[in-house]
């Protein structure tokens, strides 16, 4: 650097300092997660949690062995292309209803969340449900989260081996056993279990069971948190319907710090802390291993368990509970809590309509549907009585659980002969397939096309079931 006739030497005015910069070694790049040893803890939540864990799980494994009117009340039989729910049999034709149900179920959601937070997570959420069910078997075989740290932290030896192996034989057989279950929800469950275990499946039975297995095993057993934390897309956008007057789990930071130990004579004000004891339980009994003091994190599933525990150990100190508590933001910041705002009202109005249109297609559900597929090869021929004659498939699809009687004729036409049959019995839950034909004077045809409708009436002295489906009579030209 040159100034003027000088040469000015840069080193006596900006010190230099050489700097190592530290390089990863290739191990360390994609460090494993830390594995997680969840402790037990007991208190009004995780009662709450484990009742209806079980519950729930018992209608899941119950539900498909029902049976109704001598057929499985809930069977979703995708090679057959229908889904029956008790008395009512959906088919393709009706997926509009499906889409009512899962716009509702999904609005529902999101009026839970914004009142309660993620309680579908740490309650309901199936994938939170059989991590606490393994949890369970680690605990009873290989003890508390202590004893498990300490078991794998020892080299292999026999007691290590045979609580791994009973361990992992548990996990195994309750993941089949879940796979066969949901498989029963997709295939006449008494069938599904018979042919597995005589090993007479098919093999997209077998396949189907083996996957859905592998899967509980390794979501349950393995992954855990990580499907929180990394792969479930609810955990990042429920901050969209988060507010400050959402009910979470909080941490009452303004009683509770500073934090630190102490004795149970101690007065916390006295020796300059919070009622916070930094005991961390609150971390050691939380599913996806974070610290609920550093604040509302997404990966918080709201389970309560931390609650439990930090008011068990506030009995212990004589403290008040509540220190880690459902809360809201406002309430934490000594403001009114608006429980009943804009947003959720929105979202009940939004159920509401949802929940009648749902109510109203329902209604207006027709239980049998009439297709009409014409002869492609000769819209219309002249028959030796010198009539016109239009050839038609009938395909009569009988959406109930019993066996109808129909009866069809058709209007936009005077002087019709129907040719084939008029009156038909339909099997519960089948297709009947109608070859006719219908012939008219072509003097009674005004053009070359005229607007016809064929009307199928149900055959009954108690139920009134008609429908109309529009079609076209063609003339020679």
């Amino acid at each position: 650097m040159k100034s003027k006739d000088k040469d000015i030497n840069v080193s006596q005015y900006i010190p230099i300092k050489n700097v190592q910069i530290h390089q990863p070694a290739k191990s360390d790049a994609y460090a494993p997660r830390d594995q997680i040893y969840v402790r037990k803890v007991k208190g009004v939540f995780q009662k709450l949690r484990q009742k209806m864990n079980f519950f729930f799980l018992a209608l899941f494994a119950v539900l498909p062995w029902l049976q109704y009117d001598g057929h499985q009340a809930i069977l979703f039989d995708i090679s057959e292309q229908r889904f029956t729910l008790w008395s009512v049999t959906l088919w393709p034709q009706d997926l509009t209803l499906l889409a009512w149900l899962f716009i509702l179920s999904a609005f529902l959601l999101f009026f839970i969340t914004t009142f309660l937070g993620r309680v579908w997570c740490g309650y309901l959420c199936p994938q939170t449900v059989w991590t606490f069910i393994f949890i369970w078997f680690e605990e009873k075989i290989e003890g508390t989260a202590n004893q498990r740290k300490k078991l794998d932290s020892q080299a292999m030896n026999i007691n290590k081996f045979w609580r791994k192996a009973l361990k992992h034989f548990c996990w195994g057989f309750f993941s089949i056993l879940t796979a066969l279950t949901f498989a029963g929800y997709f295939a006449p469950m008494r069938e599904v279990f018979v042919d597995f275990f005589t090993f007479n499946a098919s093999f997209a039975l077998a396949a189907t069971v083996w996957f859905f297995a592998f899967c509980t095993y390794g979501n349950a057993g393995w992954m855990r948190e990580i499907m929180c934390l990394h792969m479930c897309p609810y955990a990042r956008f429920q901050s969209a319907m988060f507010d400050k007057d959402t009910l979470t789990v909080s941490y009452d930071a303004k009683r509770g710090e500073n934090r630190g130990p102490r004795t149970r004579k101690d007065v916390p004000k006295d020796v300059g802390l919070g009622d916070c004891i930094d005991c961390n339980l609150c971390v050691q009994v939380c599913p996806t291993g974070i610290d609920i003091r550093n604040g509302l994190q997404y990966e918080c599933i709201n389970c309560g368990a931390c609650v439990d525990a930090c008011d068990d150990v506030m009995e212990r100190m004589r403290y008040d509970k509540g220190l880690i508590r459902y809360t809201t933001e406002h309430e934490l910041e000594g403001k009114k809590v608006h429980f009943v705002r804009g947003k959720l009202i929105g979202y009940a109005l939004v159920l509401i309509v949802m929940t009648s249109l749902l109510i109203v297609e329902m209604v207006n559900r027709s239980p049998v549907t009439l297709d009409i597929i014409r002869d492609r090869n000769e819209l219309a021929k002249e028959n030796f009585n010198g009539d016109i004659e239009n050839v038609y498939t009938l395909k009569i699809l009988n959406k109930s659980q019993k066996d109808n009687r129909y009866r069809l004729s058709i209007k936009g036409i005077n002087n019709t002969k129907w040719h084939g049959e008029q009156e038909i019995l339909v099997k519960a839950a089948k297709v009947y397939t109608l070859p006719i034909s219908i012939s008219v004077d072509p003097y009674e045809l005004e053009g070359y096309m005229t607007d016809i409708s064929f009307v199928i009436e149900l055959v009954s002295d108690t139920d009134e079931v008609k429908l109309e489906h529009e079609s076209r009579f063609f003339n020679k030209r």
